[in-house]
């Protein structure tokens, strides 16, 4: 049998200390923005496209792509995970389509959803989650400890970049 297996890349949105996640239709699960990597596009470009269409935010990836001399290439902003899911699976348990997420991290200047996209859901289907509202939360616990982390980590960069521009200034 033949697996078909898409790229995909999902963005942990964060904003005041909280996480963006909407319930998925479909899946019925809470997840954060994300989606297909079009033929066009890079996985960090599309996670933030993702984010755009789905929430309106302006994100920026929290971590950057490192400085490497390259004449003919360029480094990419790289994923906190690489996710691999099981989206149809037949009858004798083997998936037959499969998702390679890359999973990122960003921070918003803002909580105010207003989805960008032409079929996007409506902003009430999001809600900010804090860590403690996640570990206390029936999300799925791979979105809890992704989420939970992804707090952490654009807390560590806004006070990395507050130190950087105290000891410039």
């Amino acid at each position: 049998m033949e697996t078909t297996r898409h790229f995909t890349a999902t963005v942990y949105v964060v904003n005041d200390g909280a996480v963006a996640l909407h319930e998925h239709d479909r899946l019925g699960i809470r997840i954060p923005p994300g989606g297909h990597v079009d033929r066009d596009e890079l996985p960090h470009e599309a996670g933030l496209r993702e984010v755009r269409e789905e929430t309106g935010l302006a994100a920026e990836l929290v971590g950057d792509a490192p400085d490497v001399p390259a004449p003919a290439g360029r480094a990419l902003p790289s994923p906190r995970y690489q996710m691999l899911y099981d989206i149809d699976v037949n009858e004798d348990g083997e998936a037959y389509h499969q998702h390679i997420d890359h999973v990122f991290f960003a921070e918003a200047d803002s909580r105010d959803i207003d989805p960008d996209g032409d079929d996007e859901e409506d902003p009430e289907v999001w809600q900010w989650y804090t860590p403690a509202e996640l570990r206390a939360s029936d999300v799925d616990p791979d979105t809890v400890e992704i989420g939970i982390e992804a707090v952490e980590a654009v807390a560590a960069a806004t006070a990395e970049s507050s130190a950087t521009a105290h000891t410039e200034g």
